[in-house]
């Protein structure tokens, strides 16, 4: 059974619930951006042909071109603030939970004793709020390429950007990649929070990028990835498993429910460096109460679906 680390009352009720939803009234700021039109943001993409997915939006609040890419804060009418990176939907506040706390327990609860653990992008601090749950856990370190994302997300995000406020919480600013390149058997736990393969992500969907989380995990340490979506990208998600399997003796793909992301979906790949360790069931559990207090979406009979495929995705996954 997990050892639970006892956050405050308000952690729970501020950040992790938030109820901002719906309290804006329909008027637009003076920020414009191409993606909002007559008062509807419409996130379209290439990765995505032929569908689009659009949101309300009561006002823009913020825009900025970091170094790396465009950067977008709006509330919406129903779906609270919403940050957009290069025109993609990152997290609304109203579902990014589901996203957090499945790329995040997944893994850790993938672990006997999760202590120290890494977490390669995810600069709205989502996953690192998620990580700091875990009592086990001593050093909890983000590494994220765009200092913009973090600085705009403890701005806009609170409820997300708590996580960087835990005191075993640690910053680094940089390229995820090379951060690794001199780390060796130094985390039970690396987490992969990517934007899509494409611009400075690209790099984190490839072969030696895995090679480098291997290299940086203790012995039975655990990681997953953001790994696309199984309507949309099969093929790729197919390649990312091989990439994966001809480094990491276990590698699984699971998924999780999420109404703003393409399709509705977005999928995980899930990999160990112990060949005997079986990820699709939770090595650690909470008990019914304390799942209902510390998670919105997780579970322990979550954990074990999001593993269970439909049939055109299992016979080109091979799950």
């Amino acid at each position: 059974m997990l050892r639970l680390f006892r956050l405050s009352s308000a952690f729970y009720s501020s950040s992790i619930f938030p109820h901002r939803f719906s309290s804006f009234p329909i008027k637009m700021s003076e920020l414009t951006h191409p993606t909002i039109q007559d008062g509807w943001f419409s996130e379209k993409s290439g990765m995505w042909p032929g569908q689009a997915m659009s949101l309300k939006v009561n006002q823009i609040i913020h825009h900025e071109k970091s170094k790396y890419q465009d950067v977008l804060v709006f509330e919406s009418s129903d779906y609270g603030t919403v940050l957009v990176l290069d025109n993609v939907i990152q997290c609304t506040e109203r579902d990014e939970f589901s996203y957090q706390e499945m790329i995040t327990h997944l893994a850790m609860n993938s672990h006997p004793n999760p202590e120290k653990v890494l977490v390669i992008g995810g600069g709205d601090g989502g996953v690192l709020r998620e990580v700091v749950k875990h009592a086990s856990v001593k050093e909890a370190t983000l590494c994220d390429i765009d200092e913009a994302v973090i600085r705009v997300s403890k701005k806009y995000l609170p409820g997300m950007a708590i996580g960087f406020q835990h005191p075993n919480a640690h910053t680094h600013v940089g390229d995820g990649f090379e951060f690794l390149k001199n780390r060796q058997n130094e985390f039970d736990v690396i987490i992969t929070d990517s934007s899509d393969p494409e611009g400075p992500a690209e790099s984190l969907f490839q072969k030696p990028y895995f090679e480098l989380l291997k290299s940086a995990l203790r012995e039975g340490g655990v990681i997953t990835t953001q790994a696309e979506n199984q309507w949309l990208h099969l093929d790729m998600i197919a390649e990312l498993k091989k990439s994966c399997k001809e480094v990491f003796p276990v590698a699984e793909y699971a998924y999780t429910t999420i109404p703003t992301y393409p399709s509705g979906q977005i999928g995980f790949m899930v990999c160990s460096k112990d060949a005997t360790r079986n990820v699709r069931e939770p090595l650690r559990t909470w008990t019914a109460e304390e799942e209902q207090k510390l998670c919105r979406y997780y579970n322990q009979d979550i954990h074990r679906a999001s593993f269970v495929l439909p049939n055109f995705a299992r016979q080109k996954l091979g799950n």
